[in-house]
């Protein structure tokens, strides 16, 4: 044997208690450290100073949390958030099929359509509606101010304007599923319909969910613009009590609260949403 292989043998015994000797310092994150409780700090500021100051009147949120005109502006709110959301997305549906069709006239108007109502403010095409009788002031032999009451204009401008967004979320989740699977499906003989419920559309819905969650949230916030016609949702609600009883602050505190309320509930159901359409997918969070 030789020197060179006597002195590797005598040393490799060495190498494991070398290892051992070895100490694991853990890297230091003083700045994240220092800014986690800087902002702890300002948000134990900020929080008892909403809490002890005695201007949000909190006893007067909360005899007006649960009052009855408060309840039915919330209900209206909700119901109303409900119905748009239903016949945008359906309308929304429509142009983003006829957005794809092979069809250049369905093409243009579905374009058109688009570019139009999501250029026009919804505060401005609320007016417009309501002032629909300035223009028409009969349909089909109808008076337009018995037609168009503030609750079929709120539904009308709102609807419209949404279907706008949901033909873009439709027509960007049915263009995320890969073509190759639509021709498979083609391949094995698949009737149209039975491709689009079941390659299709289970595909698109991961891409479709996250932008249409946001938007039923964004459509119950929206909501509140409403009040400028006078119908009386929550925010209109609050307004007439404090209107009367001249305590501001407090009463839109209480209309913050159950917004806050609400797109937190539709928040997690959209994450549960979500959750079901990833299952398969690496994405699952």
């Amino acid at each position: 044997m030789s020197s060179d292989t006597l002195a590797k043998t005598s040393a490799a015994p060495d190498i494991p208690e070398q290892a051992d000797s070895l100490r694991i310092v853990p890297q230091r994150r003083l700045g994240q450290w220092t800014a986690a409780v800087a902002v702890l700090v300002l948000l134990g500021l900020a929080g008892t100073s909403v809490v002890r100051n005695k201007a949000f009147q909190w006893g007067v949120v909360g005899d007006y949390f649960t009052s009855d005109s408060v309840l039915r502006g919330l209900w209206l709110t909700l119901w109303l958030t409900a119905v748009v959301m239903v016949l945008g997305f359906a309308l929304g549906t429509l142009l983003a099929a006829a957005r794809l069709s092979a069809n250049p006239v369905l093409r243009s108007v579905s374009w058109g359509y688009v570019w139009l109502f999501r250029s026009i403010p919804i505060l401005v095409q609320l007016l417009l509606w309501f002032n629909i009788g300035a223009l028409y002031p009969e349909l089909l032999g109808v008076k337009t101010v018995n037609l168009f009451t503030p609750i079929a204009v709120a539904i009308i401008g709102l609807t419209l304007h949404e279907a706008a967004y949901a033909a873009e979320v439709v027509r960007g989740g049915i263009l995320s599923v890969d073509r190759g699977q639509i021709e498979a499906a083609q391949a094995l003989g698949l009737s149209r319909w039975r491709r689009w419920w079941r390659i299709v559309l289970p595909q698109a819905m991961r891409s479709i969910v996250p932008p249409a969650g946001n938007m039923l949230i964004g459509t119950l916030k929206g909501t509140s613009i409403i009040s400028v016609i006078a119908v009386q949702d929550l925010l209109f609600s609050v307004q007439l009590v404090y209107h009367r009883t001249y305590q501001v602050i407090p009463l839109l505190m209480v209309a913050t609260i159950w917004y806050t309320v609400v797109t937190s509930v539709l928040g997690l159901g959209q994450y549960y949403v979500e959750k079901h359409y990833a299952r398969g997918s690496e994405r699952t969070r």
